[in-house]
């Protein structure tokens, strides 16, 4: 059963500049929902990662519907929460809580996020050997993401080893061994060479991490690149792959599908995906120009 209003936020460290609470609240006012999206920055509050729990129970306490949990959250609420939805659970990560019934239930959008993205963007790209950087917690979903979607092998690349070889562990666990192995950055050219693709998951390229996140003599036209980065939605690493020739996703699509599903999750409402997109286009070209 859908309801008439919502009250829901983004927990996280740095999150001013999201466009979360647009993208959720153009979506809700053309729905005819009062829907209000607050942002609960643990810089702003001065309060440390640790204390994502007290956060959680507060927001539950004062009637908050759910909550978007992102960087570096996602892990750490999970033991403060009463449920795990079985994707959240398979992860180790929860980017989704909803308060239902007296309980918290923590859920995972990246994951369908970014193979939603991926099957509408790159519907054609081969899988049977993928590249992707970055182990963190966008990194964790994506992986996932990339086997469910029928990748054959994926290397995962990381700057800390053991946060590569536990997610390439994790995966094997959960898909199968020989799925998944863990590299470093210092020798993904090897790997790369015998890719069909590369999923980009660190901060780089974001504005406030400017530039590419490999050498671009690695990158070459058949390679396929897809980008998790949504501000900006061009990266250095995008420009420069598209260059090249290669096919490219940005990573709009991945923020736009992960937004519907945990909209879907708060209101109990289907939202139209097509309009967020262009949502997400408009308002990541605002940002740009704003700079």
């Amino acid at each position: 059963m859908s309801q008439d209003s919502c009250l829901v936020g983004l927990i996280g460290s740095g999150i001013g500049p999201s466009l979360s609470p647009a993208l959720h609240e153009r979506e809700a006012d053309r729905q005819g929902l009062r829907h209000l999206y607050r942002l609960i920055d643990i810089d702003a509050l001065g309060v440390t990662p640790n204390q994502v729990g007290d956060l959680v129970r507060a927001a539950r306490a004062v009637g908050y519907d759910g909550l978007n949990i992102t960087h570096p959250c996602k892990q750490l609420v999970i033991a403060h929460l009463d449920e795990l939805a079985p994707q959240a659970e398979a992860l180790g990560a929860v980017n989704t809580v909803v308060f239902e019934g007296g309980r918290a239930v923590g859920h995972n959008t990246d994951v369908t996020g970014f193979a939603a993205s991926f099957a509408r963007g790159l519907p054609d790209a081969p899988l049977d050997r993928v590249v992707q950087l970055g182990a963190g917690g966008a990194g964790a979903a994506v992986a996932h993401a990339v086997l469910t979607l029928g990748g054959g092998h994926l290397t995962v690349v990381d700057a800390l080893p053991e946060r590569a070889a536990d997610l390439a562990a994790s995966l094997n666990r959960h898909f199968g061994e020989g799925r998944a192995s863990a590299g470093t950055p210092d020798r993904v050219e090897e790997p790369l060479a015998r890719a069909d693709g590369l999923v980009h998951a660190t901060p780089t390229g974001m504005a406030a991490h400017p530039g590419l996140p490999l050498p671009a003599r690695l990158l070459r036209p058949s390679l396929w690149v897809a980008e998790v980065v949504y501000r900006p939605l061009e990266t250095e690493l995008l420009r420069t792959a598209r260059e090249l020739g290669c096919a490219t996703l940005d990573g709009g699509g991945m923020a736009v599908f992960q937004a519907a599903d945990a909209f879907r999750l708060f209101t109990r409402r289907e939202p139209d995906v097509t309009r967020m997109l262009a949502d997400i286009a408009e308002l990541a070209g605002a940002a740009a120009a704003r700079g």
